[in-house]
């Protein structure tokens, strides 16, 4: 007889469940953020997990080849279908499909998961929840602008103190330009526009040493791990360094001035550079219009932002903690990054084979939720689980009486619920207990006989309990249990939850 197959329950590399207590503090943060979004004038929208492949485009993290790094399928009709990677690709290719009918600009913001087909790693999940706000049809930088302040007011709204945030913008038209002057311009160069990039992104970590070794030949660290450099000379280094310590290249009131060391011929050419030119100037008009709306402690010009996704055309944002935690070797780092965005102006025109202009951000929503824990913006605790009406009798008569209880508690806005398992008093407590039950309610014959019901507080009777020496105390004492009638049921219930001490999960004010 062959031997039955049973399959192991196993969960799948790189994806996590997720249970009650941070389920509740998730939905109560995302109301939160909702709540600002909604403030700004933004309006929902829902996109499904399934796009086109074509549709999603080549723009995938850190790859460049087209459909890698995405989970696809072959449909019954043979068209290739793909979970999305991000929830910006699936706004652009809507806003394409229904143009005509959208008020534009369109502003939007969508909660919702994204797969990535990904080696997974420490904090690197292959689902993972976003939170985006976008406004799609508006070609100024103030679009821009009003995405910094609203990533601003988010992060204050679910608990991050002022101070202990900055939101950091740069401009990927003065990336290209100093690309340009440098020679690296031209679809040839993306592998070593792409190492440069990396490496510029590194500039908070490695600072100005470490960098200049990645633009260069390449860096060891500690471990003795070598990471190939972009192979740059030295003076095309000096330009990107230029750039990021803001030493030679300076954004004022009437342009821009460019020294870099003598080098006349890079200073030139950098000078002359249209999209240079062109980011720093948009740079400096967002620097005003954060500036005249209060921001400009908030929101400020970084040169080492650099932002991965290849769609990005114009200003670039993240949204940083500034605190510090300790990194796997117990040394104090940053928290870092929990959100970040960028103008898109060619994302929609793939669809539509003409410029249409959007800007927006992404919240990473758990990599948020663990800052606000690390803050102590969230309840350690448990959430609070429904009220327990025990089953004392079987009988259908009396499973009809605890089911009026249970109802009756549910209609004043009361979790409850009756014990629907098979086991007697003991396991019935036991799993009250495993629930987090604020109380039980027991009614056995000589409770109905009298119109009355037991009720059992779990949580005052847990406290009296801990400080009750012996066993013989504890069953005389019979801590926090009451009686009250049957028509009193729901007050005594309400005054039990009134009275507990403990607060309910969420998000601390």
């Amino acid at each position: 007889m062959a031997k039955e197959f049973k399959p192991k329950a196993r969960l799948p590399r790189g994806l996590v469940d997720r249970t009650g207590a941070e389920l509740s503090a998730t939905r109560a943060m995302l109301e939160k953020i909702r709540a600002v979004y909604e403030l700004y004038g933004f309006e929902a929208l829902e996109t499904p997990a399934f796009e086109y492949t074509d549709a999603l485009g080549k723009f995938l993290p850190d790859l460049d080849r087209p459909n890698e790094g995405v989970f696809s399928l072959k449909d019954d009709d043979e068209q290739w279908l793909s979970l999305r990677y991000d929830l910006t690709a699936p706004l652009a290719r809507y806003v394409a499909e229904h143009f005509e009918q959208l008020p534009k600009p369109y502003r939007s913001y969508r909660a919702g998961y994204v797969f990535r087909n990904e080696k997974p790693g420490p904090g690197r999940f292959r689902q993972f929840m976003q939170f985006d706000a976008d406004t799609v049809g508006a070609p100024s930088v103030a679009a821009d602008a009003e995405i910094c302040m609203m990533a601003a007011d988010t992060l204050e709204a679910v608990g991050v103190p002022r101070g202990a945030y900055v939101v950091r913008v740069n401009n990927r038209k003065v990336l290209d330009g100093v690309m340009e002057a440098i020679g690296l311009g031209g679809d040839e160069n993306f592998g070593r526009r792409l190492t440069v990039l990396r490496a510029i992104d590194k500039f908070d970590k490695f600072g100005v040493e470490g960098v200049e070794l990645l633009l260069g030949a390449g860096r060891r660290d500690e471990s003795g791990d070598f990471t190939k450099g972009a192979g740059l000379s030295q003076r095309q280094s000096a330009v990107v360094l230029a750039m990021l310590t803001g030493k030679g290249l300076r954004a004022t009131d009437v342009g821009v001035e460019v020294e870099l060391d003598g080098d006349v011929e890079l200073a030139a050419a950098l000078a002359s550079n249209s999209a240079f030119l062109e980011g720093m100037a948009e740079l400096r008009d967002i620097a005003a219009l954060v500036g005249a709306a209060g921001y400009q402690d908030r929101v400020k010009i970084d040169p080492s932002v650099v932002r991965g996704l290849e769609y990005y055309t114009g200003p670039v944002y993240e949204a940083e903690l500034t605190f510090e935690i300790k990194d796997e070797d117990g040394r104090p780092v940053r928290f870092g990054s929990v959100a970040g965005g960028g103008r898109y102006d060619g994302l929609v025109a793939r669809f539509r084979g003409e410029k249409v202009p959007a800007t927006g951000f992404s919240i990473g929503v758990s990599r948020l939720l663990a800052a606000l824990a690390f803050l102590g913006k969230m309840d350690a605790v448990e959430g609070v689980g429904p009220v327990v009406v025990l089953v004392m009798d079987k009988e259908p008569h009396r499973l009809a009486d605890y089911m009026k209880m249970v109802a009756d508690l549910r209609a004043n806005g009361i979790r409850a619920e009756m014990y629907l398992g098979g086991g007697g008093m003991k396991p019935q407590m036991k799993y009250a207990d495993r629930r987090g039950a604020p109380a039980v309610i027991i009614q056995g014959s000589n409770e109905k006989s009298a119109g009355e019901v037991q009720i059992k507080d779990l949580v005052e009777g847990a406290k009296i309990a801990a400080s009750i020496a012996d066993n013989a105390e504890y069953r005389a004492a019979r801590p926090a249990q009451f009686a009250v009638k049957e028509e009193d049921l729901v007050s005594a219930i309400r005054d039990v939850l009134e009275r507990r001490a403990a607060p309910t999960l969420g998000l601390a004010d």
